[in-house]
């Protein structure tokens, strides 16, 4: 199949595609013209890509997990418990991300309150941040 059916049989633009390609995730058969042909397995590939990325990998983790995984016949799964250490440092990477995040967050929820006690709200203050050169009086 060409590009174009496996991205109506996926769901992912032809763009990204070529982009997996790029990265070493997806290696289809160049045809003498220069097209490139994709068969089934490919299909399982790209949702298996797909599902690694949903779970906030990036394209050079996944293209050392891939080897690790194979084809099912509907999509790819783990084959070998090696690749649990990479998942784990991924998780670890993932948890940091999410609190540093939520401390984001909570920053921004003291800085919401805060402003709330500011009643009545100052127009001229809020001018003057405003035109940061202005003079306060």
């Amino acid at each position: 199949m060409r590009i174009g059916e496996l991205s109506r049989l996926t769901g992912v633009s032809v763009r990204s595609l070529r982009y997996y390609e790029e990265q070493g995730l997806l290696d289809p058969v160049r045809l003498p013209s220069g097209y490139r042909e994709y068969d089934e397995g490919h299909v399982s590939t790209v949702r298996g890509i797909r599902l690694m990325l949903a779970a906030g990998l990036n394209t050079a983790t996944i293209a050392e997990l891939l080897p690790c995984m194979t084809d099912d016949g509907q999509a790819l799964s783990p084959n070998c418990s090696g690749m649990l250490p990479d998942l784990h440092r991924e998780r670890a990477r993932l948890t940091e991300a999410v609190t540093d995040l939520l401390a984001a967050r909570d920053a921004l929820d003291t800085l919401i309150a805060t402003t709330r006690t500011l009643d009545p709200p100052d127009p001229q203050a809020c001018q003057a941040l405003a035109r940061p050169n202005a003079v306060r009086p």
